[in-house]
């Protein structure tokens, strides 16, 4: 299955946007020994649209364009479900193992995701109730998927890494 994080924004050359990398390639290091391969980032840029709901609907079109069919969705959203490190692991090995082509994991604008890609979505996650920057955001993912692998080939990272 391969692993995609699309994110509206781009992270610029700095301390950062290493540190994702850092993770998504061990991530990308490890995977194809439990199926998982790419660990690959899309970057869009953001709608210049006037009203709100005109960006969040055009970003997540542009989004939406960029995930493969048969594809899981999970779309970090602060409305969404918390959950711990272990039950998002299993989730991606439920995808994996029901024989979904990706994974992709979308991250959305300053103001969110349009309805149509939320209501896409297999999974709508949150990082809890806070809102957080989007240079956080994208290394919080990119460690909770090299997290995830860690937790599903019962390597010991997962215990305090």
């Amino acid at each position: 299955m391969r692993v995609l994080v699309c994110a509206v924004g781009r992270l610029k050359a700095g301390p950062e946007r290493d540190l994702a990398a850092r993770y998504l390639d061990r991530a990308a290091k490890a995977g194809p020994a439990l199926g998982l391969t790419g660990f690959d980032v899309v970057e869009l840029s953001e709608s210049r649209a006037a009203r709100t709901d005109a960006r969040r609907d055009e970003e997540a079109a542009a989004l939406g364009s960029h995930i493969p069919a048969g594809a899981a969705l999970v779309v970090l959203d602060e409305r969404g479900s918390a959950m711990t490190s272990e039950a998002f692991a299993g989730r991606v090995a439920k995808f994996r193992d029901a024989g979904r082509s990706a994974l992709a994991v979308a991250i959305g604008g300053p103001d969110g995701h349009g309805e149509a890609l939320r209501a896409r979505a297999d999974l709508v996650l949150a990082f809890g109730p806070m809102t957080w920057p989007h240079q956080l955001v994208r290394i919080m993912v990119a460690e909770q998927l090299y997290r995830a692998v860690t937790l599903m080939s019962g390597h010991p990272y997962h215990r305090g890494g």
